[in-house]
């Protein structure tokens, strides 16, 4: 018999309310506050967490209902062993929906030991939105509603400096903290006649007493694991409906702001001395173009080369004798080349990516990453291929056979065995790609795609003129007609 999770059936800690989460979804429970319970584990850091739904519809009412208890179920392969672990997450004190509890959410405001707010509202989450007003309760949009909070905090305190907050937002877009500071002034400008007198003391105390960083998250997390959900209650013995499901792997930089030393936010947020993978740094820039290059960048490429492989799994292509060695060859020999971090740095996170690609719980399908893969190629894969020509003087040929396997899985057709082939992308893409193969003519087809700046390349222009890239992107196109994907790849490795 299953028990119903919560604090009469499983203890809970009880800490300080020192974090403001603006988000309940899978993704802040799975990494942010599967990290602060580390921490309050493993450090003093003795804080707890109250969750802020964003929006009118969400799941306050669920995680009260388990009194915020769930647990964490990590999966995935570290240091060559496979892991599959649960944890139960006790760092939620409670979860509060702004838009019927608006008083109480504007309460926090006024607690003295408050110093963090974290958020996850998705990427269309950072955003102005003119119509707010600062009486409305609350704010329709995320920055809004926390420029409401940081002004009744202002008036609380009476403007007193330690009583800033340290504010790390985790949507999923480059330089978040400076997009939401950017939101935040822009509130403070429209509100300016409601501030009255207080406008310019406010502005002062936010731009020197607050201190909001960039960051940059990475931990994929399938959630709630329906499949195996029966399995994991009678492990657990209890009724939990909140289980998230995620990688073992996690990352998260913190760009530390421009009014506060690293030394300054490692003490006050101490989760690399909890052992954690959480890095505190000057910038968060080259660990960005670190993930999309030996992440995404070796993913875009190895999904169409593995599936005109006849391989369908991310797993199964890492150990295949032929494909695993071509996404090494274009990980390790061509894309860390191009990138700026020291090498053993480079080496370790490129060993961890295949770990991740290599995880025996996740069936991850190579057509899921193939949608819309020539924006992918031009962000993803490009940058590299340019300053690996710049570097070595020659082009990297994993990465022109993987843009000439897209080519080809553009073309639609028939796989080696049978399998329909339907790819996706914006219809005048796929529209130009079928006028090009139309002509039966592998130049023209190389040509055309490479010509399409606007469509495709956008800044970077029109490819043709790249040295070289013209003749191997035909060259590719004409051996895998010939001889098929497979045979192509042998004979660069």
């Amino acid at each position: 018999m299953l028990k119903a999770l919560n604090k009469r059936t499983a203890p809970k800690s009880t800490m300080p309310e020192r974090i403001i989460q603006f988000g309940e979804g899978n993704f802040l429970r799975a990494f942010v506050d599967w990290i602060i319970f580390n921490m309050d584990q493993k450090t003093d850091f003795n804080s707890s967490v109250v969750v802020v739904q964003p929006i009118e519809k969400g799941m306050v009412e669920w995680l009260n209902g388990q009194d915020c208890l769930y647990h964490v179920n990590l999966q995935g392969r570290q240091n060559g062993k496979p892991v599959n672990e649960l944890t139960r997450i006790d760092v939620i004190s409670r979860a509060l929906n702004p838009y019927s509890q608006n008083a109480a959410f504007m309460a926090l405001a006024e607690q003295p030991e408050i110093r963090f707010v974290i958020s996850n509202t998705t990427e269309a989450g950072i955003a102005f939105d003119p119509a707010c007003k600062l009486s409305d309760a609350p704010a329709s949009s995320y920055p809004g509603k926390l420029t409401q909070l940081l002004y009744h905090r202002f008036k609380a305190f009476n403007g007193d400096p330690k009583k800033g907050l340290i504010i790390m937002p985790c949507e999923l877009i480059f330089l978040n903290g400076h997009h939401l500071k950017e939101c935040i002034y822009q509130y403070i400008e429209l509100w300016k006649n409601d501030f009255g007198k207080d406008y310019e003391k406010f502005k002062n105390w936010f731009t020197k007493y607050n201190y909001v960083c960039a960051t940059l998250v990475d931990r994929i997390v399938p959630g709630f694991p329906r499949k195996e959900i029966a399995q994991i209650q009678k492990k657990i013995s209890y009724a939990d409906n909140l289980v998230v499901q995620a990688e073992i792997f996690h990352l998260w930089v913190i760009e530390k702001p421009e009014n506060m030393s690293i030394a300054q936010l490692r003490k006050e947020f101490p989760a690399e001395k909890a052992g954690l993978q959480v890095k505190i740094a000057e910038s968060e820039k080259p660990y960005h173009e670190r993930k999309v290059t030996l992440l995404n960048g070796p993913h875009t490429v190895l999904s169409p080369v593995a599936y005109l492989s006849g391989v369908n799994i991310v797993r199964d292509a890492c150990n295949h004798a032929v494909i695993g060695k071509y996404i090494k060859k274009v990980q390790f020999d061509e894309l860390m080349e191009t990138l700026n971090l020291p090498m053993d740095e480079l080496k370790k996170f490129a060993a961890d990516v295949l770990e991740r690609f290599n995880n025996p719980y996740v069936d991850h399908q190579v057509t899921s990453i193939m949608l819309n893969s020539f924006p992918k190629y031009q962000t993803r894969d490009l940058p590299g291929l340019k300053t690996y020509l710049e570097r070595k003087g020659e082009l990297p040929k994993g990465l022109v056979l993987g843009l000439a396997a897209i080519i080809t899985y553009y073309k639609g057709g028939k796989r080696a065995d049978g399998a329909e082939i339907t790819p996706n992308d914006d219809p005048k893409i796929m529209d130009l790609l079928k006028n090009l193969w139309a002509t039966g003519d592998t130049r023209k087809v190389a040509e055309g795609v490479l010509a399409a700046a606007d469509l495709i390349w956008k800044e970077h222009g029109n490819l043709n003129q790249i040295p070289g890239l013209t003749d191997m992107v035909t060259d590719f196109l004409n051996q895998i007609q010939k001889k098929g994907m497979l045979e192509t790849v042998k004979g660069i490795l």
